[in-house]
């Protein structure tokens, strides 16, 4: 037998955990940390205060309520993304680089059960429905994990893609100034100074190296930042007026009431917000080359529900994955859950001082616009290159990725082609992501799972 190696042959254990460190769980120096973490804040700011903001314009809420919502808010997506990247023990977090805060699917339910509300009780109701709606989460959560053989990459691929896809109005209409209702929404300048803050970008991202090319988006958004001041299209109103502090109380608009219609209209978006945090799980999962297993999808959900249940008692909507920030990962590739970690105790941070939140705000909606095409457009990305791998030479396979993506566009194509249907059907079918990726699983079980012997990918357990 050979006789094992001995003296210095040996390599050094720092030099073994240095080379054994998976990129997800790297430190990284805080020269890159901090720059890394402060791209994934600008990416998510605005889809952050954007529920709390037409929520709180809907009940009629005055300056001080918006600012105590907003901070609440920011307060819950910074603990929940903490939750997630760092972890508790096998119980939560899906330990990625992956940031939870409110999810905007929910803001058209919630201004339903605002307007069937009577006034002052809007958001009492509106919180005891996203509570139960934790709950469920809470529960239902573990099947989820269950249920990934039906999620091979043909079907992530689609949904990965519709993602990237359905996204892009938003970034469309912060190049456009961020407000349809304003008289010069779509002026020439907003749309310069868009596609100024694009190009800035892509200069970046071609000329620059190392860890210049990593921070071009964060550069893009400083640079176009700048270039609208002398035109004025970057407003310090809100930085003059934010108070220094303001930490939320609980239950600051009430005791939360419990109305079975609006539970059942929560309970159903969770059900959608569920399916498009597994899909952002699993695709962050093929972007970080660590796959997400059943038991990771399952400590992912139920921070997902941690955080809806116990949003409301400070002023906080249902929590779900931000589909920006996997663009942020995929783009730069910092894979790093210690750098969303960061921006998670940011969050926090602007959640308790709403006039350093003001800052953050100051990027204007066509700088946000510009860089927002880059980060959803490469979202898209991820998922073609996921469906080239799925073996799309398969007559089969280009049938049902070619009726899922069509069965995703509809809702963005027209939006009122489910204006008859029930309203839990709207719910559903309404969100491309969640309508593609149903009808995805239900024609890969027709092809792949009903009446063969063999399944294309095996169960996975589920914690």
């Amino acid at each position: 037998m050979a006789q094992p190696p001995t003296g210095p042959a040996h390599p050094a254990p720092d030099t073994l955990l240095t080379s054994d460190v998976h990129p997800v769980d790297e430190k990284l120096p805080l020269a890159r940390l901090v720059p890394a973490a402060l791209q994934h804040i600008a990416a998510m700011y605005a889809g952050v205060v954007t529920p709390p903001l037409i929520i709180g314009q809907a009940v009629g809420l005055d300056a001080a309520g918006m600012t105590r919502l907003i901070a609440a808010s920011l307060l819950i997506a910074g603990l929940a993304t903490i939750l997630q990247t760092v972890g508790v023990a096998n119980i939560a977090g899906n330990r990625l680089p992956f940031v939870n805060a409110a999810s905007s699917a929910g803001i058209a339910p919630m201004l339903a059960i605002a307007e069937t509300s009577a006034p002052g009780r809007q958001l009492p109701a509106i919180y005891g429905a996203v509570m139960v709606a934790g709950v469920f989460c809470l529960l239902v959560g573990p099947f989820f994990g269950r249920l990934l053989r039906f999620f091979p990459p043909l079907v992530t691929g689609v949904v990965i893609t519709l993602i990237g896809v359905t996204l892009m109005p938003v970034p469309v209409a912060w190049a456009r100034g961020g407000d349809a209702t304003a008289a010069d929404f779509g002026a020439t300048k907003y749309l310069a100074l868009a596609g100024f803050t694009l190009l800035v970008i892509l200069l970046f991202q071609r000329f620059g190296r190392g860890f210049v090319r990593q921070v071009a988006l964060l550069l893009g958004l400083f640079i176009g930042t700048l270039a609208a001041i002398p035109f004025g299209m970057a407003d310090f109103s809100a930085l003059r007026e934010a108070p220094v502090a303001a930490l939320p109380s609980p239950f600051a608009f009430g005791a939360p009431e419990f109305q079975p219609a609006a539970v059942l209209s929560l309970c159903i978006v969770m059900l959608v917000l569920m399916t498009e945090s597994s899909a952002g799980m699993l695709a962050l999962g093929e972007i970080c080359e660590r796959r997400s297993d059943g038991r990771t999808i399952t400590r992912g959900l139920r921070t997902d529900g941690i955080a809806t249940l116990l949003g409301p008692v400070f002023g906080g909507f249902p929590t779900s994955a931000f589909a920006q920030n996997v663009g942020v990962v995929s783009l730069t590739r910092v894979r790093s859950r210690y750098v969303v970690a960061v921006a998670g105790a940011a969050l926090l941070v602007l959640g308790a001082f709403p006039v350093l939140g003001a800052v953050v705000s100051l990027v204007p909606m066509p700088v946000l616009g510009g860089a927002g095409i880059v980060l959803f457009g490469s979202i898209a990305v991820s998922g073609i290159r996921t469906l080239s791998e799925a073996g799309l030479d398969d007559s089969s396979n280009i049938i049902l990725v070619a009726v899922a993506l069509g069965a995703g566009i509809i809702p963005l194509a027209a939006p009122t082609f489910y204006a008859g249907f029930p309203a839990w059907a709207q719910t559903v079918l309404g969100s491309g992501i969640s309508a593609g990726a149903l009808v995805a699983v239900a024609l890969n079980l027709f092809f792949h799972h009903l009446g063969t012997r063999s399944h294309p990918a095996v169960a996975l357990k589920s914690s």
